[in-house]
């Protein structure tokens, strides 16, 4: 969302007219966001709070993502997790039980307020055999007054400490672009990603095999696209210059992917 859709809570001019127009010709679309912290009821209120009315079926998180990944791996699985409601409402709508005893995974998401204690519990138990997973790789966060340490830099303290490394399920895995797929019955063949990060949302997109769009409206600036060693299939200014387009390609799912962290 961040950087694409809005900016500092802003809604970007286009985003609403865009989402609208998907909403009203039956498009299948996902809002996708790296954060972990809240649940698709409230990153709807969120977004209506900036002027974007996004159906609550149509957001896809990383937390929702690693919920769909370990209840594939293990069914009814056990895990300790540290995370907020948007991560452990996932898990347990997965059928996972969470707990702290005997887990079968230690779950790493974001949460506003990481406890020592907690980080330590995870720590030894990852040491006993736990498998290491984190909802996504980011090290910092936007806050008021500045950064905050993000679930990239908790999980590298961990790391330090156990020898492990986790297993990381938000973007830039391709992973969180094919469950997202899943979600919406879609084809990596017919389908768009639109991103505003090269580091993350391009390269992501690239490797789930889908169209890429780059936005100039968040991270990625246009003079720093040359700077990687490879490209998004299309560039655009931001969401405004590609509601035409798609008036011109129909018969295209178009996935908005936001970036790497929202506050």
């Amino acid at each position: 969302m961040d950087g694409v859709l809005i900016h500092e809570n802003e809604a970007i001019p286009g985003a609403a007219e865009m989402i609208s127009h998907w909403v009203e010709t039956g498009k299948r679309f996902l809002v996708l966001t790296n954060n972990s912290i809240y649940t698709p009821r409230d990153l709807r209120a969120r977004l209506l709070s900036s002027g974007l009315d996004v159906p609550e079926e149509n957001i896809w998180t990383s937390a929702m993502a690693t919920a769909e990944f370990l209840r594939r791996q293990r069914p009814g699985g056990r895990a300790f997790v540290i995370g907020e409601a948007g991560l452990t409402t996932a898990l347990h709508d997965a059928g996972f039980i969470l707990t702290d005893q005997d887990p079968e995974y230690v779950v790493l998401g974001e949460t506003r307020t990481y406890s020592f204690e907690a980080i330590t519990k995870a720590i030894r138990l990852i040491a006993a055999g736990a498998r290491f997973i984190t909802t996504n790789p980011d090290a910092t966060g936007p806050s008021p007054e500045g950064l905050l340490p993000a679930t990239g830099s908790v999980a590298a303290l961990i790391t330090q400490a156990t020898s492990r490394a986790p297993y990381v399920v938000g973007k830039p895995n391709p992973m969180m672009f094919r469950s997202a797929l899943n979600r919406i019955d879609a084809h990596s063949e017919t389908t768009a990603m639109i991103g505003d990060r090269m580091d993350t949302d391009i390269i992501a997109g690239m490797e789930a095999g889908l169209l890429t769009i780059l936005v100039h409206t968040g991270i990625t600036k246009p003079g720093d696209v040359a700077s990687f060693p490879f490209r998004p299939d299309l560039e655009h200014d931001s969401v405004a210059d590609i509601l035409a387009e798609l008036h011109e390609r129909d018969g295209l799912e178009v996935g908005i992917s936001s970036g790497p962290h929202e506050d």
